[in-house]
């Protein structure tokens, strides 16, 4: 299957619509990209797409990664920087294991939604809403390759 027909159009409306809902919550950006295949390390891919989206352009280095490789059902979650200096090591982990247990049930989408949603909040306390807030990252789902 094609990264881009994981998802039906109402359900990737549903994803774009939890990030647009999240990043209300804070200055933080949040990214989905979605692959076929991830042949190393889940984390090493992730933090190489984190740099080829630019995720880490942010001007506060508070940028979010959530990364889905469908065949080799490998997900991670990553933050920048910015993100990191100022939460505890295991900040992410109430977050995926929440995602984990709706993917587990195939519910996808609603995993990713919610998790999605929860990040705003979780951020919503280190990086809140700024009123001169500039959205930086598009909040559009990134596909990989199609194979």
């Amino acid at each position: 299957m094609k990264p881009s027909q994981f998802f039906n159009e109402e359900q990737k409306k549903n994803i774009t619509d939890a990030i647009k809902e999240a990043e209300l919550n804070t200055s933080g950006e949040i990214r989905l990209h979605i692959e076929s295949d991830c042949k190393e390390d889940v984390l090493d891919r992730a933090a190489y797409m984190f740099e080829k989206l630019a995720i880490h352009k942010t001007e506060l280095r508070n940028g979010v990664l959530f990364y889905l490789s469908i065949k080799d059902r490998k997900f991670a979650i990553l933050g920048d920087a910015g993100i990191n200096a100022v939460t505890p090591d295991n900040f992410w982990e109430e977050i995926k294991e929440t995602v984990l247990n709706h993917f587990k049930k195939n519910e996808f989408d609603t995993g990713l939604s919610t998790g999605i949603k929860m990040a705003g909040q979780a951020l919503k306390e280190h990086f809140p809403y700024q009123k001169d807030d500039v959205n930086e990252l598009s909040d559009e789902i990134s596909f990989g390759k199609e194979n």
